[in-house]
């Protein structure tokens, strides 16, 4: 079944006082693309996290975001004092080259590269890592519930549109033999009047070769044909496969283009007004189908 591109997922865990949440976005694109926003302490995990959305997207744009607060590690934190003295040293210096009083902010140094630690790095990733990635995949299984349920939205509204064309070439196929029909009589007609005004006479056989012309000029048999299997695939690929979305939007076009023959050869108005209605109803789908994975 078709799953559209549009939808939300996140996931939240606590593990001894480490709080982590992932969320994950994602709407329609021709293309995967993945924007990855984590802290920058896990900026080596990007190459595994996007792995994991690949695995479990076809194409998207997606945008996620990894949020971690780390009890212990803000427990863990030092003040190089060794940095800090160098600061107020070189601080202090400047004060005097200067002939000025010098007013040291602690605030300010604590805040400067260096100063303040917090635990080993190697230790940090080691705790974070299998949290964050487990997290990844849980927000990822999310984001594809909701494209599934909004997948069969979708289904259900492109289901409409496909039953208007279906109702509108099943009426085509029974008036295409009366335009032939409706077509003899009317040149028939035309013809007699013409050659009675004219005291001329013209063989049943001419006539018959005109209409035997027109018929064949006007003969949508294989257009209503081609259009109808468009329409049996285009439900086949809906109801059956998981990234659909390309697929669809060439049957769609290639169903536009029957319908665009049938309205240049049919010759005759209601037939005209029919394909109209299919041609509106193809144009929705192929908005709807932008969405589709």
């Amino acid at each position: 079944m078709i799953k559209s591109m549009t939808g939300f997922g996140s996931a939240v865990a606590d593990d001894h006082g480490i709080s982590c949440s992932v969320e994950v976005r994602s709407v329609n694109n021709r293309f995967f693309k993945a924007v990855i926003k984590l802290p920058d302490r896990l900026a080596n995990l990007e190459p595994e996290i996007d792995r994991v959305l690949r695995d479990g997207v076809g194409r998207g744009s997606l945008v996620l975001a990894v949020s971690v607060k780390d009890e212990i590690a803000t427990a863990s934190v030092t003040i190089n004092t060794a940095v800090l003295k160098t600061y107020v040293d070189q601080i202090e210096q400047l004060a005097a080259h200067i002939s000025r009083p010098s007013h040291v902010d602690l605030a300010g140094l604590l805040a400067l590269p260096g100063v303040v630690e917090a635990g080993e790095l190697s230790d940090y990733l080691a705790t974070h890592e299998a949290l964050v990635v487990a997290l990844v995949r849980k927000a990822t299984e999310k984001l594809n519930d909701m494209r599934q349920r909004e997948g069969a939205t979708l289904w259900a509204d492109l289901r409409k549109h496909i039953e208007v064309i279906r109702e509108s070439v099943e009426t085509i196929t029974s008036l295409a033999p009366q335009v032939v029909r409706a077509y003899h009589e009317k040149l028939k007609t035309r013809v007699n009047q013409m050659v009675a005004d004219a005291k001329l006479s013209l063989s049943d056989q001419d006539l018959l070769k005109e209409v035997a012309l027109f018929a064949d000029r006007a003969d949508i048999s294989e257009e209503i044909s081609r259009l109808g299997g468009h329409l049996e695939q285009f439900v086949s690929v809906c109801e059956r496969e998981d990234q659909a979305g390309r697929k669809l939007d060439f049957i769609a076009q290639e169903m536009l283009r029957e319908a665009n023959t049938i309205a240049s050869k049919a010759n005759d108005s209601a037939i005209a007004r029919l394909t109209v209605n299919i041609k509106s109803a193809i144009d929705r789908i192929k908005e709807q189908v932008q969405n589709v994975e």
